[in-house]
């Protein structure tokens, strides 16, 4: 397992990775506060529980997809990509579902600070 961690050529893509989970943590961390001091708290957790849907799937993907490298190992990078998406779509689900389910909340902020985050996280290397 060691030799995964100090694979110099997933370097790249897990640095990457990190730039966009923390850009998407920091756009989620100002779209709550900017969303409190005008609307309140419940718009505020709204935001905050849209982020958080959309950035705990990203986290789970980047530890799954940056396993491997290299061109003998080719279709375990595929394979691992291939993982890491389904395991975040199946993520993103149960969050929108016990989101739903277990909290209170105004759906315009949940969608609108969920859609600018993954949107965001899109944009990410363009920006850096």
């Amino acid at each position: 397992m060691s030799h995964i961690k100090n694979n110099k050529l997933t370097a790249t893509g897990k640095n990457l990775s990190k730039q966009q989970l923390l850009f998407s943590a920091l756009m989620t961390f100002f779209c709550s506060v900017i969303t409190y001091f005008f609307w309140g708290y419940t718009f505020a957790k709204s935001s905050l529980l849209g982020g958080l849907v959309a950035i705990i799937p990203q986290f789970v993907f980047a530890l799954n997809a940056f396993k491997y490298a290299g061109a003998t190992k080719a279709q375990q990078v595929v394979d691992a990509f291939n993982k890491g998406e389904k395991i975040k779509l199946f993520l993103t689900a149960i969050l929108f579902a016990l989101t739903f389910k277990f909290f209170i909340i105004v759906p315009v902020a949940f969608f609108i600070v969920f859609c600018l985050v993954v949107f965001t996280s899109l944009l990410t290397p363009v920006f850096l």
